[in-house]
């Protein structure tokens, strides 16, 4: 059974900017390997879209999420990507986690959200340590508007603190990384294909 991946990438660089993006790297090298399990992977850099401010599911004229929002609900998985600023995950990012708190209302006939049966992962980068911080925080977000969150469903890189080296800059993925992407993906593709074939129950009449 084919799945479908949406990644959303919340560097905070646009696609115009000259600098490469840590994140973006990241999340294509989980792209490729979701690849051994037959999982196509549609990446939206979000940086380049404009979501309005809000908790809904259309902000209204020139808002980009009704959109961002239909290619996460035709997706198997989600996976999330973040860079670390502050500590916190970046706030693109939590404003298309804050636009998903929609789903708490937007429910079907049984009483199950929209995004029930579907599977998220996280992935982070960053300069300064928090990378479990950042992805407890997304993993309970994406937990509360119901995604599903499969065994070891994060792979992340963090450098020395304050340092200047990025993701990007590294010539060669570390061992440890290719593991984290190894086990993220083995589970999540796992979890998706069970979840397809057998959705939760819904309420009881």
């Amino acid at each position: 059974m084919s799945l479908k991946a949406l990644a959303l990438n919340g560097t905070l660089k646009s696609s115009n900017s000259s600098e490469a993006s840590s994140t973006g790297k990241l999340l294509d090298l989980i792209a490729e390997e979701f690849k051994k399990y037959g999982v196509k992977t549609e990446t939206i850099r979000l940086a380049d879209h404009d979501i309005k401010p809000g908790v809904t599911s259309d902000e209204g004229e020139g808002d980009a999420w009704p959109a961002i929002r239909k290619k996460i609900l035709e997706a198997d998985i989600l996976f999330v990507g973040t860079p670390i600023w502050l500590g916190q995950p970046g706030s693109i990012c939590k404003r298309a986690l804050e636009r998903m708190d929609a789903f708490l209302e937007e429910t079907d006939e049984q009483g199950r959200m929209v995004s029930y049966g579907k599977v998220a992962a996280v992935a982070v980068v960053g300069n300064e340590d928090g990378a479990h911080h950042v992805s407890a925080e997304i993993f309970q977000a994406l937990n509360d508007v119901g995604f599903t969150i499969p065994a070891n469903a994060v792979a992340y890189w963090v450098g020395e603190a304050m340092g200047s080296t990025n993701f990007v800059d590294l010539k060669r993925t570390p061992e440890v990384v290719e593991t984290m992407i190894s086990m993220l993906t083995r589970n999540t593709a796992h979890l998706a294909n069970l979840l397809k074939k057998s959705q939760y129950p819904g309420e009881e009449e």
